[in-house]
Parts: structure tokens; C-alpha cells; sequence
């Protein structure tokens, strides 16, 4: 479980733990990685390990899957390195570090511990994408670039592996109050409507592995991509840029509704 400290993470952990699952924690916050793992043993989880590791570094997911060990049955990549504001805006390193975070690593991942789910004949992956993958998205370019990426990687698996005992998941959460979320400064509107906590999004998440190819956690999201997805494309990317720059404006502070 990557990313697994706070928010989306710490849920999916959570809600593995209480599915009777032993459960890797890897996070690069040490501090914050203890606290979620501390909590999970209180509440009674089986079995939690930790690793502390920068999912960034060019040797993370062969020191992950080596700290994993060959008893790893599901895979649920969830680190992703964020980044709001104009493209024009954003400088290189941290393009780069979005495409290592977001994309090289799960892929290395994926890479690497397939062939042991196949030979095992059962197993589980789940990519988490983001809605922002669906179309363009203005002030999240490069970060809905990566969650597509993420997305077409778990559909194009899923239908690879759905006849060898493998399923594979991509999740295309909306708003969800996540630290990382809320450290962006969203201010209230159409983007901030239909925001969902974190553990729901796990509990739906993982109840439709091995259901679908992907899936949009809660139905009021599933609704507004099928509205944006009724229009022509042009007109439904100006619309998010719209939704975008009114969550985003130049200036904000930290919005008390949300």
C-alpha cells in the first residue's frame, strides 16, 4: 500500500486491515507513517508493517516488493505527487518527480509483481487514477496526464488478466477530503459538491475489484462524468477549466466550509 500515511492511503489500509489482510504501509513521512500504523493496531489489524521510502527514487519499487517479500497478494498503488496552477507555471523538477511518483514507479511495480500473481494464479492490482483523467484539465495538466496513464495501465491489465486469476482495478476518485486536498487551498463550488471521504472511496474501491475495470467511487460522480461525457469534448474540457479556475483562483486562503 503506497502512500499509505494519510488520507486515500490510510483508508485503503484501514479498510484492508479490517478485511483480515496483513498489510505493507509505505510512506515516505516516517512520523505520520507510525501514527496510521499505530492506529491500525489498535483497532485490531492482524499484521502491519512499515516502510519508510520516497517512492521517487530510481530503486524504490525493487525495495519495496523486496521488503514485500513473495507472500504479496495485492498491490494498491496510491502515491501520487500532485501539482495546481498553470502548466506554464510548474517547473521542471517537479514535472519530472510527478512522472516518477505518479507513473515509473507504479509501473515498475506492476512490472515486476505480475508475473508472481500470474504464476500464483490469483492476486490483485489497483492503480489509482483520478477523474481528472477523463478529459483535459486545466491547472492540473500534468498531474490528470499522469492518472491517465494510470488509468489505461489498469483497463488495458484488467482485460490482459482477467482469464489468468489476476484482477486489476483503476479508481477515478473525485474530490475527496485528503490532506493533500485540502493543502491545495479548493475553495467551495461545483468541484468541492460532491466530496467524498477517503474511506468510502476504499470501501466502493475495493468491493468492485474483480467487478469491472474501473470504477468511479459514489454515484454522484458517476452522474457528472456521464453528463461531461454527453457533451462534445471540446465543450465539456472548457467546462472543467471553468470548475477549475473557480475552486483554484489566484488568490485564496484556507476555505472554513470545506
Amino acid at each position: 500500500m503506497t502512500g499509505a500515511a494519510v488520507g486515500m492511503g490510510a483508508a485503503f489500509a484501514a479498510e484492508l486491515a479490517q478485511r483480515g489482510l496483513s498489510v505493507l504501509l509505505v510512506d515516505r513521512d516516517e512520523v505520520a507513517l507510525s501514527a496510521c500504523a499505530e492506529d491500525l493496531r489498535g483497532a485490531g489489524a492482524p499484521d502491519v508493517r512499515t516502510l519508510v521510502l520516497d517512492l521517487g527514487d530510481v530503486s524504490a519499487a525493487d525495495r519495496l516488493l523486496d521488503a514485500a517479500g513473495d507472500e504479496l497478494g495485492l498491490l494498491v498503488s496510491n502515491a501520487a505527487i500532485g501539482y495546481v496552477g498553470s502548466f506554464l507555471d510548474q517547473d521542471r523538477e517537479s514535472v519530472l518527480a510527478q512522472l516518477d511518483v505518479n507513473c515509473r514507479t507504479p509501473l515498475l511495480l506492476v512490472h515486476r509483481v505480475l508475473p508472481r500473481l500470474v504464476a500464483r494464479g490469483r492476486g490483485g492490482i489497483i492503480l489509482l487514477s483520478s477523474l481528472s483523467a477523463m478529459r483535459g484539465s486545466a491547472l492540473v495538466a500534468s498531474y490528470a496526464a499522469t492518472k491517465a496513464w494510470n488509468l489505461i495501465l489498469a483497463e488495458s491489465l484488467w482485460d490482459e488478466m482477467r482469464d489468468r486469476g489476476v484482477d486489476v482495478l483503476g479508481v477515478l476518485p473525485g474530490t475527496t477530503r485528503t490532506p493533500g486536498l485540502l493543502g491545495s487551498l479548493p475553495q467551495a463550488g461545483p468541484a468541492t459538491s460532491n466530496m467524498m471521504e477517503p474511506a468510502d472511496v476504499a470501501r466502493e474501491s475495493l468491493d468492485a475489484l474483480g467487478q469491472a475495470p474501473s470504477v468511479i467511487p459514489s454515484q454522484a460522480n458517476r452522474e457528472s462524468d456521464a453528463f461531461l461525457s454527453s457533451l462534445e469534448r471540446a465543450e465539456a474540457i472548457k467546462i472543467m477549466g471553468d470548475v477549475m479556475r473557480a475552486t483554484y483562483p489566484p488568490q485564496r486562503a484556507p476555505d472554513p466550509t470545506l
